[in-house]
């Protein structure tokens, strides 16, 4: 089992920058592929993006391909996600995932165990 806690979300004007960390408790974490997914008040919960066990596959949705970056430090049991050019319509709570498992997936019902989420507010 594997604990998650988001930080770095805040308020940010368009165009600007945040990085994102989820910490992760455990000695397994380098056994999981991780994902961050975000949620806009009445919308679906969906996928930002993905990394692999090894760090070599990361994924992106469309929406943030260029502007997100998605990184993970197995020795610090950390995931990153720095996004870049924030956009007004990037507002929404921001979630860690971690599957147990090889590969990375955009499915959030793939995923195992989830964080409690951290705001990120995108001004105009």
């Amino acid at each position: 089992q594997v604990q998650l806690l988001e930080s770095g979300g805040g308020l940010v004007q368009a165009g600007g920058s945040l990085r994102l960390s989820c910490a992760a408790s455990g000695r397994t974490f380098s056994s999981y592929a991780m994902g961050w997914f975000r949620q806009a008040p009445g919308k679906e919960r969906e996928f930002v993006a993905g990394i692999s066990r090894s760090v070599g596959t990361t994924s992106y949705a469309n929406s943030v391909k260029g502007r997100f970056t998605i990184s993970r430090d197995n020795a610090k049991n950390t995931m990153y996600l720095q996004m870049n050019s924030l956009k007004p319509p990037d507002t929404a709570v921001y979630y860690c995932a971690a599957r147990q498992s090889w590969g990375l997936t955009s499915e959030i019902t793939e995923y195992d165990y989830w964080g409690q989420g951290t705001q990120v507010t995108v001004s105009s």
